[in-house]
């Protein structure tokens, strides 16, 4: 017990000695911009896609999403897909196929 008084009588004025340290200053900041309004695509029964309420081929929507996310540089908008339970698969991949070569970074699946 002795020795550990001796150690903290000893060590105790070197801990209250202030220690130099070089902080990071504080920069201006930009704030984070709103996220842009999501893109919803459906695909109903009959195979149609639809963009935002309005048809469009399967072959023009890599580059509208191209276009979509290039408006919103850094902030890529949310695709929300909702596809009919009867609509075809390939119709789905093709949508998808899209999306990835667009780099779209959010993609949710939401019920129809």
């Amino acid at each position: 017990m002795l020795v550990l008084l001796i150690i903290f009588i000893v060590t105790a004025p070197m801990v209250s000695m202030p220690i130099p340290v070089n902080l990071p200053q504080p920069t201006t900041v930009v704030p984070p911009t709103a996220p842009p309004p999501p893109i919803e695509l459906r695909v109903d029964a009959s195979n149609q896609v639809s963009w935002n309420g309005q048809m469009v081929p399967v072959s023009s929507l890599q580059q509208r999403m191209q276009d979509a996310a290039q408006a919103n540089t850094g902030n890529v908008p949310e695709l929300r897909i909702a596809t009919d339970p009867n609509a075809e698969y390939d119709v789905m991949a093709k949508v998808l196929a899209a999306a990835n070569n667009a780099h779209m970074e959010k993609i949710a699946f939401v019920n129809p």
